[in-house]
């Protein structure tokens, strides 16, 4: 929090209490917010729920809006060595605050790859496990299309990070330290673009986790304690943001677009938790009934492979019944038994001959 002049050695600090503790506030409170959902999928041992495109848009955006501030900064981030480490600490607050909003979400993003359903990475086929011609999906070494996608996407946002990186420091080292109003064009226009491509990022971001959540009518892993966090602390971001020196509209823009979607995607998720327990189901689409899965003739959620879809057991259940029925009709019927049987008999008692009597 201080001025800074033409040249580097006019850098002034100035204290500005009310920003240095709103900071601090959403610094501590970001933090706590996204505990909730890293806990969850570690938790859970289980990703499901998450859409690749929602960790891809919101990885890249989160960075390019970090490389933004770091721009748009750049003259305060040289002034810290003309200032004490308490003064360098409190105006380079922004861009700690911006960093730490990156490394939280990419967290979430490499705890996705990391706890990734098993039953989900490879494609499953039917195949007749016995003579009675069960089907039952038996796993392959054929990647799935939404497994291999989340590891191209991975990298894709790896790449995405290292060239951003690496032109945002490049032209720091070759450009003039640029005016905090005004700056060098080419910083200026790369700071500008850093900013437009983190707002259209954080626009899109919510729209393939939106139509995933909504398809799928469940939860998963997605925490809402850390929607409920955030999406009010939203406001409280941008206003820290909108208050620091040297930013403008291209820095805080990202935050104020994907808080406004985020709140969607909370009231969709409080929709599918509520009835998901009027149905009797946890978020991961399991029974809560509590009946234990070895005393139950046939899960429901899992299979031999641990991936027989309600259906598909529903299926052999029927068939197992009937199968049953039919054994024990067979069981009691052997060359002996008369073809006519029962009622059939008292019949054929009719058309004896008198003689036979």
């Amino acid at each position: 929090m201080f001025s800074t002049g033409k040249m580097l050695g006019d850098c002034i600090p100035h204290n500005d209490r009310a920003t240095s503790i709103l900071t601090a506030v959403i610094i501590v409170g970001m933090t706590i917010s996204y505990l909730p959902q890293h806990y969850r999928i570690i938790h859970a041992k289980s990703s499901e729920g998450f859409s690749p495109w929602f960790l891809l848009l919101g990885s890249t955006s989160s960075a390019s809006g970090m490389l933004n501030i770091i721009v748009m900064q750049w003259s305060i981030i040289k002034c810290c060595r003309e200032l004490s480490f308490g003064n360098c600490i409190e105006s380079t607050a922004g861009i700690f605050q911006l960093g730490l909003q990156w490394y939280l979400f990419t967290v979430i993003l490499v705890l996705y790859m990391i706890y990734y359903p098993p039953h989900l990475k490879y494609v499953a086929v039917n195949a007749d496990v016995d003579e009675a011609r069960n089907e039952y999906p038996l796993k392959t070494s054929v990647k799935s299309d939404e497994w291999r996608l989340s590891i191209v996407l991975s990298w894709v946002t790896l790449v995405h990070l290292l060239f951003i990186t690496f032109v945002t420091f490049l032209l720091l080292s070759t450009s003039p330290s640029p005016d905090p109003m005004y700056g060098a064009r080419q910083l200026s226009l790369w700071a500008t673009f850093l900013g437009l491509s983190s707002a259209l990022l954080a626009a899109l971001q919510y729209a393939p986790q939106i139509i995933h959540t909504y398809r799928a009518k469940l939860v998963g892993a997605l925490s809402i304690k850390m929607m409920l966090i955030q999406t009010p602390g939203a406001v409280f971001m941008v206003l820290s943001i909108a208050l620091r020196p040297g930013t403008n509209w291209t820095t805080w823009l990202p935050y104020a677009v994907a808080g406004a979607l985020q709140g969607t995607l909370l009231i969709m998720c409080i929709f599918w938790h509520r009835r998901q327990h009027r149905l009797g189901l946890d978020d991961f689409g399991r029974s809560l009934s509590g009946i234990p899965e070895d005393d139950s003739p046939v899960s429901i959620t899992r299979g031999p492979d641990e991936d027989l879809l309600v259906s598909e057991a529903v299926h052999i259940a029927v068939e197992s019944d009937m199968r049953e029925d039919h054994d024990v009709t067979e069981s009691t019927t052997s060359e002996a038994t008369p073809l006519l049987g029962g009622k059939s008999e008292e019949r054929a008692s009719w058309f004896k001959l008198p003689w036979s009597r």
